[in-house]
């Protein structure tokens, strides 16, 4: 098993400093594994778990405040999304003087979906993301496998490619089946899983809702709601346009990503490195998987990252924007990268302070002043 000392730390030093904090992630990515890592910090000052599937432990919570309101040390309960009304008592506990108690809540939903209670936890709960395994967490020499598999915990480290396989599908049958209506969602589990496939084969390219409502025989109304719940889930995202104030026509739909390339794989029927190759989506693929491993390792927000493209055909597949900086990234699957037109035009148009061309070789290099040729292997190094 993968220590995942990173999000450890990062979730004790929010509990340190806020007496609510939601550790949020899809199902199945490791959220209770880690609640319990984070526990051990905790045993002297003692530590209770809920678990909110667990029948014995939703009847102990049925009068809520009873139940909390003695308990000292670290609370833990996992899938809160199942329960928003324990919020209104969780605002209650976590306003009490000294706070004798800490509460770390599991949801398997992004904190959009978790506001839909009717009391929110404004100003006294802090949020920590928990994605899949990346790439420094697993090591440069596993970047295929972890690409071609993805970084939930149990895909990854199956005994083989088919078993891991397997467990995608049923994850993608499950979440559709059962998740997604346990968060609320009402629409009809075939219909949601047809919905994702036709993401997966848009898949990092810019939304054209009324080509994917007539696809559906659905409304483009219908699909964007279809969409945020899907990135509301924490299954897919979306990156969003970067404006200039140039003279030119510039793209202004969002691009579509299904976050986890092994589910994406899934979606696309794809099982093997061989038929992934051959996939007129494997670029698309290796972009998405580039961008998330280069904004992970940036330490970038969502509300830093967007990509830029003009309809005369300059592009930038991500740009970085933190305070005054600003960082273009070009994703190609090749092991000998390029200059483009298209990249000078970014750099000036765009004034970045440097352009890296993320590719799949081993090796990092200048291609040219301000621009270089990136090794995805060595991302954690390089992008210092």
């Amino acid at each position: 098993m993968l220590e995942r000392d990173e999000h450890r730390e990062s979730v004790l030093r929010l509990l340190r400093s806020n007496p609510v904090v939601a550790l949020l992630g899809p199902r199945q990515v490791g959220k209770s594994t880690l609640a319990r890592a984070v526990a051990k910090a905790w045993h002297k000052q003692g530590v209770t778990f809920f678990d909110l599937e667990n029948d014995a432990d939703v009847r102990r919570l049925e009068e809520a405040s009873y139940a909390l309101s003695p308990l000292r040390g670290l609370v833990v309960i996992d899938e809160v999304q199942l329960r928003p009304d324990l919020f209104r008592t969780l605002r209650v506990l976590a306003d009490r003087p000294r706070t004798p108690a800490r509460f770390l809540v599991l949801g398997s939903a992004s904190p959009e979906l978790l506001r839909q209670g009717e009391e929110t936890l404004a100003g006294r709960v802090a949020f920590h993301e928990l994605p899949g395994f990346a790439l420094d967490e697993v090591g440069a020499r596993n970047l295929d496998r972890l690409w071609l598999r993805g970084g939930f915990p149990r895909s990854y480290t199956a005994r083989s490619g088919a078993e891991s396989a397997q467990w995608r599908r049923d994850f993608i049958r499950t979440f559709v089946e059962r998740d997604l209506p346990r968060l609320d969602v009402h629409v009809a589990a075939p219909t949601m899983r047809r919905f994702w496939m036709m993401l997966a084969h848009v898949h990092g390219q810019t939304l054209n809702w009324s080509e994917l409502g007539r696809s559906m025989g659905v409304a483009d109304t219908t699909v964007r709601r279809y969409v945020d719940i899907l990135r509301g889930a924490l299954v897919v995202s979306a990156l969003q346009p970067w404006h200039a104030n140039i003279s030119k026509r510039e793209v202004k739909a969002p691009k579509v990503f299904i976050r986890d390339s092994g589910l994406l794989h899934s979606l696309l029927d794809l099982d093997t490195r061989e038929a992934l190759m051959s996939h007129p989506r494997v670029g698309a693929s290796w972009e998405g998987f580039a961008i998330g491993e280069i904004t992970r390792a940036l330490g970038a927000r969502p509300d830093q990252c967007f990509f830029w493209a003009v309809h005369a055909g300059a592009e930038l597949d991500l740009l970085v924007i933190k305070g005054r900086e600003r960082r273009g990234f070009e994703v190609k699957l090749t092991d000998a990268p390029g200059v483009t037109r298209s990249m000078r035009t970014a750099m000036s148009d765009l004034k970045l302070d440097s352009l890296d061309v993320v590719h799949g070789g081993s090796e990092t290099y200048a291609l040219s002043p301000g621009v270089r040729a990136l090794a995805l292997s060595r991302v954690l190094q390089d992008l210092s």
